[in-house]
């Protein structure tokens, strides 16, 4: 765990508790396996002695929530034991759409607004008991509805705001499409985390032969919205960027969107290189598939797809093609939001496991201390790769 000693000798803000709504239970039981690890590793005594620090070190951090159905569909949360004076941590995942619920005889699936207002019943079964109350909603809820465009809705900014009404301290996600949203709740805790890091080490364990320097790689973004975390991880690495840009047909919409006409293409050379493609999520995948394509048919050695959020809203089928026409090679996302279970057996599949992160997340929050102890991203980085060329440098050698 990074930078330990910032709080070994740090009190806790209260005891902790997690939360893990049923959408977030798999990651839930990660992230307590590695709460309770991280505390048994304490080498300070004192709070093994100190009465100040009871409840600190525990087999289980994880507080049952119940949030029944009725037949008519509506619900409630309830929660298992006492949460006075506790520092609760809830993690739910808006995007996990395997959670069904009986409504009048129908079997509906749960969507990110079902997901939203359980998250509010639990928020509100704290009955203002908790010392203090943090949500961990990796995927920020509706947040492609950042901005207004004309006579529209604004679900992300007026979602933001009603949570820190409802009393919360500290909201923690991941990767959001547009951070400038927090806006909304100025006041209240927002942090924003990136997944660099996770995608460069998942993707090192993976590949054995991926020459990380400006003649053998470089990074793409999709479109020019993630031009930005295109660019730090270029720069990050040492190598080149570029990025494609869609030209829409903005005399229609469809499915809530204007359809992209084409996908032209600004940068260097890619011939013989690996591409790095990086962006927020991939939902259908069809944008990110045919950016893939284009770039093979550049002649681009290989070439590796890292989102943050695997939504794959329209199944499996698309990649399944693409993969078998060598369209790309491998696809690396995080387990931030449900993945389909049959998405593990893909050959092309690379999983960046965010659990450890999450936990030292929660640890240096629930002892107030700064969260750029937990990331130092560039550093790692650097670290991960030297140590990942320098091995390669043996092997190449020794061959």
């Amino acid at each position: 765990m990074p930078n330990l000693q910032k709080i070994e000798n740090a009190m806790p803000v209260a005891p902790l508790k997690i939360i893990a709504m049923p959408s977030a239970e798999a990651m839930g039981r990660r992230i307590n396996d590695f709460m309770v690890e991280f505390r048994r590793n304490v080498r300070n005594d004192m709070v093994k002695k100190d009465p100040a620090f009871h409840g600190y070190i525990e087999n289980n951090y994880l507080l049952d929530v119940n949030i029944p159905r009725f037949g008519s569909g509506e619900g409630k949360a309830s929660l298992s034991e006492s949460i006075r004076g506790k520092d609760i941590f809830i993690l739910t995942d808006v995007c996990n759409h395997s959670i069904t619920y009986s409504m009048n005889g129908f079997i509906n699936h749960m969507s990110p607004d079902d997901h939203y207002q359980d998250l509010k019943r639990v928020i509100a079964s704290c009955n203002g008991k908790a010392a203090r109350i943090n949500v961990i909603m990796p995927f920020l809820y509706e947040s492609r509805q950042h901005n207004r465009n004309g006579r529209e809705s604004l679900d992300c900014a007026f979602s933001l705001a009603e949570l820190n009404n409802m009393g919360i301290s500290n909201f923690i996600t991941f990767d959001a499409h547009d951070p400038r949203v927090q806006n909304a709740a100025p006041l209240s805790g927002f942090d924003n985390f990136m997944t660099p890091y996770q995608f460069i080490k998942a993707l090192l364990n993976s590949e054995d032969d991926l020459l990380v320097d400006k003649d053998h790689l470089i990074v793409i973004s999709p479109d020019e919205g993630a031009l930005d975390r295109a660019i730090y991880f270029a720069s990050v690495l040492g190598v080149d960027t570029g990025m494609f840009y869609k030209r829409r047909d903005y005399s229609q919409i469809v499915q809530g969107k204007n359809p992209i006409v084409a996908h032209e293409f600004l940068g260097d050379n890619v011939d013989g290189k690996d591409i790095l493609i990086i962006d927020d999520m991939i939902s259908s995948g069809g944008s990110m598939l045919d950016t893939a394509r284009q770039l093979k048919m550049r002649n681009a050695r290989r070439v590796f797809i890292c989102c943050t959020f695997g939504l794959f809203t329209d199944g499996l089928a698309a990649f399944d093609e693409a993969y078998e026409n060598g369209d790309f090679d491998k696809v690396v996302t995080t387990n931030l939001t449900y993945l389909p279970p049959e998405l593990y057996y893909r050959p092309y599949f690379i999983e960046a496991d965010m659990s450890k992160f999450i936990a030292s997340l929660i640890d240096f929050m629930n002892h107030d201390a700064s969260l750029a102890n937990t990331m130092a991203t560039t550093e790692k980085i650097h670290d991960i790769v030297n140590a990942y060329n320098k091995r390669l440098d043996m092997s190449l050698t020794y061959d």
